[in-house]
């Protein structure tokens, strides 16, 4: 177990290269920071030089690769990094120097048992990309397809479990401190966040990401998942198809190309709608380097490590809630939240709605460029200490991406508006899962599933009281009283004879004595 004083002097370390980049300014100056930790942040920033401007996503690039991954997880909590944070951890690039490709050749050689050459006709030692868990090289297989073979760090799962325990430790003692620290859960969202990068430090589960997303997108048009080469896939070596394309922020490339930027756009939105609405598991790290565009307008993702995933009922909630505000229904909003649990009961129904209200009704009256998701999730942020509304793990990814859609899409297309685009999709899916049609069909397939049931608790009855065999059954007999019950009881008789004369002197006795 890691003693406290060096969980200490981490901590001091990283905060000292945080107060380098004037990142602690705003910790120490929010009134919700407890006391202890605005103690902790001066000790820190002591003798330091802090820019005007607080360079966030800089601060956790050079920390290290936990630190990368943790200022992603930061972005999607408003709420608990502030608005300004969370918009600079946006900019956070998972981007570190490359691993010497001798470090590489060995981690794939050790992890298959077996030499390269006979996995591969060749690889590039050049690697096309180097972020803080793994690399890709650019290979061709010893068959003659090409590929993309991704390779983890040496050493990176014993470094990632080292910070986080010092995060959970630290997550740990500022939630014992109770107040905004408790409502704000940092426990539970470092708890997600090691989850999350469990998942990245096995790459057969990125490749059953990839296949599974495959299966969920199959009959959306224009959009790929690459194939999984399952015979070169590993725990630390994952080889999937190689993509020939342009990264979707090459609006210049892509205009070259003939691609219809505004088309392109409405296609990523739709097909992040069907990924988290309609099938519940969605690609949760579409950043613009995770993104390609192929020559027909084909849009192409890779890197599976982040997904996300919603349950149908939470589903259901969603498409209810972004309907509600496209529609301006905000108390059928707040009452989703209140029967999600979100809200607190002890709260008014009505006032909460009246709040959701304050957040929307801007929006709907600013031109069409002017409305963001990110504007509607930061005034919803601003509304959740009022109403004790507790972190939503689970919506947290997908709250991530969302505003990562938006920013590529407008990228795309400036005037794109995802209210726009999302309405339709997001009312066609209400009316499929929440409608008379849908009420029925659900409601025969649950009465199905019971009568397709019944033969097995038949079955499983009988096991208890099984029939009676062929033998006719055997008339009422007269009960019989044994030998050795009737002396059992004769011999009772003597012992409660004693008893009763023991008895009885014995209150003679105290009669005769005065005690009675």
């Amino acid at each position: 177990m890691t003693r406290p004083a060096t969980h200490i002097l981490r901590l001091l370390r990283w905060g000292r290269i945080l107060a380098r980049h004037g990142a602690l300014r705003g910790i120490e100056r929010d009134i919700n920071t407890p006391a202890p930790v605005r103690r902790l942040c001066r000790i820190a920033r002591f003798a330091t030089f802090q820019p005007d401007e607080p360079d966030y996503a800089g601060a956790f690039q050079a920390i290290g690769p936990a630190a990368i991954k943790l200022g992603q997880a930061l972005a999607t909590r408003p709420d608990l990094v502030g608005a300004v944070a969370a918009r600079n951890l946006l900019t956070l690039q998972d981007d570190l120097p490359p691993v010497a490709f001798a470090l590489i050749r060995r981690e794939i050689e050790a992890s298959f048992g077996k030499p390269l050459e006979t996995l591969f006709a060749s690889v590039n030692e050049v690697p096309v990309g180097a972020a803080s868990i793994a690399q890709v090289h650019k290979g061709v297989t010893t068959e003659g397809r090409s590929v993309a073979i991704k390779v983890m760090r040496p050493g990176i799962r014993e470094k990632l479990a080292r910070d986080i325990d010092t995060y959970e430790w630290a997550a740990a003692h500022l939630e014992a401190l109770g107040g905004e620290a408790s409502r704000l859960r940092p426990r539970l969202v470092i708890a997600n966040f090691k989850r999350w990068t469990a998942r990245e430090l096995d790459l057969r589960r990125e490749a059953a990401s990839a296949s599974e997303l495959a299966d969920a997108m199959r009959g959306h048009e224009l959009y790929r998942v690459p194939g999984v080469d399952w015979d070169r896939t590993n725990g630390r070596v994952l080889t999937i198809d190689w993509i020939d394309g342009t990264k979707i922020n090459d609006t210049q490339t892509l205009l070259d190309q003939g691609i219809d930027l505004p088309a392109l756009a409405q296609r990523l939105v739709l097909a992040f709608l069907t990924q988290a609405i309609s099938a519940g598991f969605f690609h949760a790290d579409m950043h613009q380097g995770n993104l390609f565009v192929e020559r027909d307008g084909t849009i192409a993702a890779i890197d599976f490590g982040i997904m996300g995933r919603i349950d149908r009922r939470a589903r259901m909630w969603l498409a209810e809630i972004l309907y509600g505000l496209t529609t301006g229904n905000y108390r059928r909003v707040a009452e989703i939240h209140f029967e999600a649990q979100y809200v607190p009961s002890y709260h008014s129904v009505d006032e909460f709605a009246t709040a959701l209200r304050a957040v929307g009704e801007p929006m709907r009256g600013k031109p069409v460029s002017e409305l963001s998701v990110g504007q509607m999730l930061d005034g919803l942020f601003a509304i959740t200490r009022d109403f004790d509304m507790q972190t939503q793990p689970h919506l947290l990814l997908l709250q991530k991406t969302m505003v990562m859609v938006e920013g590529l899409a407008t990228q795309l297309d400036p005037a794109i508006n995802m209210w726009d685009v999302s309405g339709p999709f997001v009312k066609s899916w209400i009316r499929d899962e929440l409608g008379p049609e849908a009420a029925i069909a659900d409601r025969l397939r649950e009465d199905a599933a019971t009568l397709l049931r019944l033969p097995d608790l038949l079955r499983r009855i009988e096991d208890h009281f099984p029939a009676k065999g062929g033998a006719p059954e055997a008339p009422p007999l007269p009960a019989v009283e044994l030998v050795w019950d009737r002396r059992r009881s004769a011999r009772r008789w003597p012992g409660y004879a004693a008893a009763a004369v023991l008895g009885g002197g014995a209150l003679w006795a105290a009669q005769a004595l005065g005690w009675l």
